[in-house]
């Protein structure tokens, strides 16, 4: 193996995972998630009513919106306001797909659940931080719901979580920092449940090309990875 990785880890290594639950006061729930130096928040809000078109259908909703802070990167990025750009309403949008496989809206009822994500810090991983941080959200928030009264049961289905994993020279590595995201030939995002259903593969080729027995082993240490941070989730909502 010819590349060494920056902070010594090993190829099938995440980075170092942290979360820290109720970091802002007025959210139903809110989780700031640490991977390595990439930090996201979190915030669930719960509102009544759903879009239009799920009016009196008995379902509730969930969306997701992305930002990235303009002190997220080394150079400071302009704040979008009017007109979002479109990785920022990819992510969300991706954000959104993934945290809506978890849920049966049946017995969220007419609800629609709102989640912020938020860049603090951006060492590559934001998308796939946001969906295990926001899952792990979602799930706290589901708990007060319930011991409130405001749910009679739970409406999750399964949980949720998401790893990148690229190909550099030739190799697999897992987690990528930023500076093995601008190495890699390939960059896959992968976004996985419990029962490790893929929900979502994300996969480019930025220079050169994959073939199938590289995707089969990304694949297998993008599941490798997803395990490991969904024990991670259930640790720390089992202490909630």
């Amino acid at each position: 193996m010819s590349w060494i990785r920056p902070d010594a880890r090993q190829p099938s290594q995440l980075r170092p995972l942290h979360f820290e639950t109720d970091y802002t006061k007025f959210s139903t729930s809110s989780v700031l998630t640490c991977c390595g130096d990439t930090k996201v928040l979190c915030n669930v809000t719960i509102q009544p009513g759903v879009p239009r078109f799920l009016l009196n259908s008995g379902k509730g909703w969930l969306t997701a919106e992305y930002r990235m802070l303009p002190g997220a990167t080394q150079e400071r990025q302009a704040r979008e306001f009017m007109k979002l750009s479109g990785r920022t309403q990819e992510i969300q949008r991706l954000i959104g797909r993934s945290l809506r496989a978890t849920l049966d809206f049946e017995k969220l009822g007419e609800k629609t659940i709102l989640i912020d994500a938020d860049v603090l810090q951006a060492d590559a991983g934001t998308r796939t931080t946001a969906i295990t941080g926001g899952y792990v959200a979602l799930a706290l928030a589901i708990q007060k719901m319930l011991s409130v009264g405001e749910l009679k049961t739970s409406p999750l289905k399964c949980a949720v979580a998401a790893v990148s994993v690229g190909l550099i020279e030739g190799e697999t590595f897992l987690d990528l920092n930023y500076t093995e995201d601008v190495a890699a030939e390939v960059d896959f995002n992968v976004v996985m449940t419990d029962n490790l259903e893929l929900i979502e593969v994300q996969g480019t080729a930025e220079s050169g090309t994959y073939n199938r027995n590289q995707l089969n082993q990304i694949l297998d240490l993008a599941q490798i990875g997803i395990q490991e941070l969904l024990a991670a989730q259930q640790t720390v909502l089992s202490k909630s």
